[in-house]
């Protein structure tokens, strides 16, 4: 994966709308087709579920939700004992809730996605 990086993030960019939707059945969850596209070449579903569980507690703090995923620097890996982290927030500077990984196979350094009215989204779905 890590070669076609580069590629998946190409490919990410097409995405604009979405006419068809998918569900997470546990959590009811609708998701857009980038998304799906997403979870299938990064091999990222517990990105997905994990942000989609996280998004619907959120829910009462704000209709609006965005998920910044950030992996921190080797060196600040080490100090801080965790590989990344995704901090969601409401869209306009607020912090709503921040969570640690402590290892991760996700492919990308950084990386956003919307939360709005119970669906995950691209930002360039939305």
């Amino acid at each position: 994966m890590k070669g076609q990086v580069n590629e998946v993030w190409k490919s990410l960019q097409e995405f604009n709308g979405s006419d068809k939707f998918y569900l997470i059945p546990r959590v009811k969850t609708r998701f857009t087709t980038g998304i799906k596209f997403l979870a299938e070449k990064a091999e990222c579903f517990w990105l997905i579920t994990d942000a989609s569980i996280i998004s619907k507690g959120l829910m009462d703090k704000s209709y609006f939700i965005t998920i910044n995923f950030k992996r921190l620097p080797k060196e600040e890996q080490k100090t801080k004992g965790f590989e990344a982290y995704v901090v969601y927030g409401d869209g306009n500077g607020n912090d709503l809730f921040f969570q640690k990984y402590r290892v991760t196979d996700f492919p990308f350094d950084e990386f956003r996605l919307f939360f709005i009215e119970g669906t995950l989204m691209l930002p360039n779905e939305y």
